[in-house]
């Protein structure tokens, strides 16, 4: 049932889940989750106490942002708190919405609801119904109430967006750069004319005599102070959402030039908890740098392999992906590398590539895609987010659309070096594998990389 505005209910579990929910359709802003981490007087002790789709995780691990799911004309976007290990000087956390490209009257079903982590049961929800031209909204928050936590629902709008709220709480926001001003007209030199005749040089003039064993006194120095560390850059809520009528950027243009990119993938199963790429078998066998059909059983968790194609300036090509220790390397070519395969589903991260933009020039193109090794045959049914997160300039991301064939592979994105720019493609093109064929040779001949394979395992 949901609560009433102003209302109250305990939290009694030491880990939830906050889930931000709206449903989407033609002309329906976009939508994002961020908390704020506040001290008793109100406001945040930082910048770092801000945590949203550019600044993904808490410094103390107790707050995390953990992207959004769609699941048919539903978008859920989340966030984890671990109460347990919230820092003492840590009173309340907000849980804030923002609209991106209109306001909140044309969001409809938006509401927040606490999950407690380890059972997904709800422990509360609040729905909001008044909304007209709020662009953000304190939809509802975590405090502290004699030792125990509890959540209210408050629903407080905005119409000055998510800065506009941020600024509120004391965070410093990025302003926006302001329009290139028209460039003046070049002042016209002077007239000619004849200059004067120049005025003969002074005599040199002798310095003042100084008395033997006479030496100037040395300038007076300032008493010796601690170095003022510089000020933290404001906080950027620049972000790039791909569709299909937008589906490219440059990253070069976003500022994506240097640093590591990660690239992760959020995903859910109709009717599941919603998860990471995490790895749930042990021992796997399939198809590397070869052909052969994958064998895929049809029950069981599902699990997912994160993979790419690269192509060097030099020529070079090849695979990474968690077979036969292909986890590549981010510090010597091919400058993209794999985290360590996880089999049981223990790292809370799951798995992510992260590609060296320090490196870009030796880029010719590289494809980001993803096959499903068990629990299912295909990806119907599977709700997946993609995010790619530079160190430097806004993260792009993009949804999956629903898969209506027979695939196990699907293609991601397409990071392409044209020369002058780093150009990043929506794909989110579900390959369906011919007979005998695997996955991976599948993606290989649909954009022609001409590798040769062969078989591997782990």
């Amino acid at each position: 049932m949901s609560m009433p505005k102003g209302s109250n209910v305990a939290v009694p579990a030491t880990s939830v889940r906050l889930e931000l929910g709206w449903r989407t359709g033609p002309g329906t802003p976009d939508v994002d989750a961020s908390a704020l981490l506040l001290t008793a007087a109100g406001k945040v002790r930082d910048d770092a106490d801000f945590v949203f789709y550019n600044q993904p995780a808490h410094a103390s691990g107790a707050v995390r942002h953990e992207g959004k799911r769609p699941a048919g004309d539903t978008v859920t976007d989340s966030l984890a708190v671990d109460l347990a290990r919230l820092e003492p000087a840590v009173d309340k956390v907000v849980l804030a919405a923002s609209a991106d490209g209109g306001a909140f009257g044309r969001v409809a079903g938006l509401h927040i609801r606490v999950l407690d982590a380890g059972s997904g049961a709800e422990l509360a929800r609040f729905d909001s119904q008044d909304a007209t031209a709020e662009t953000a909204f304190v939809l509802g928050e975590l405090y502290r109430r004699q030792g125990a936590w509890k959540f209210r629902a408050v629903g407080q709008g905005y119409d000055t967006g998510l800065a506009g709220l941020a600024t509120d709480f004391g965070i410093s926001v990025e302003e926006e750069p302001p329009a290139t001003a028209p460039a003046l007209a070049p002042t016209p030199p002077p007239a000619a004319s004849v200059p004067p005749p120049a005025a003969p040089p002074a005599a040199p003039t002798a310095p003042p005599a100084q008395p033997y064993g006479a030496y100037p006194p040395p300038p007076a120095q300032p008493y010796a102070t601690a170095p003022v560390p510089a000020p933290a850059p404001p906080v950027s809520l620049s972000k790039v959402t791909l569709t299909k009528e937008a589906p490219a950027v440059s990253l070069t243009k976003q500022g994506g030039t240097s640093g590591a990119m990660r690239v992760n993938l959020n995903w859910q199963q109709a009717g599941g908890q919603a998860k990471r790429l995490g790895k749930k078998l042990g021992r796997k066998t399939m198809e590397a740098l070869g052909a052969r059909g994958a064998l895929l059983p049809q029950s069981g968790d599902l699990d997912l392999d994160l993979c790419a194609l690269y192509e060097l300036t030099d020529g070079s090509a090849g695979v990474i992906h968690p077979i036969g220790g292909n986890f590549g390397s981010l510090h010597a070519p091919p400058y993209i590398q794999l985290d360590q395969d996880d089999r049981t589903g223990a790292v809370a991260a799951g798995e992510n590539l992260t590609i060296n933009l320090d490196h870009q020039a030796r880029f010719r193109r590289i494809l980001v895609f993803v096959t499903v090794y068990a629990g299912a045959r295909s990806f119907e049914g599977l709700h997946a987010t993609v995010t790619l997160q530079p160190q430097y300039g806004a993260p792009v991301d993009f949804s999956l659309d629903e898969c209506t064939v027979p695939s196990n592979v699907c293609a991601l994105a397409l990071i392409t070096n044209t020369g002058s720019e780093l150009v990043v493609q929506r794909e989110s093109r579900f390959l369906v594998p011919a007979p005998g064929v695997s996955p991976q040779r599948t993606v290989d001949e649909a954009y022609g990389w001409g590798l040769n394979w062969s078989p591997a395992s782990k």
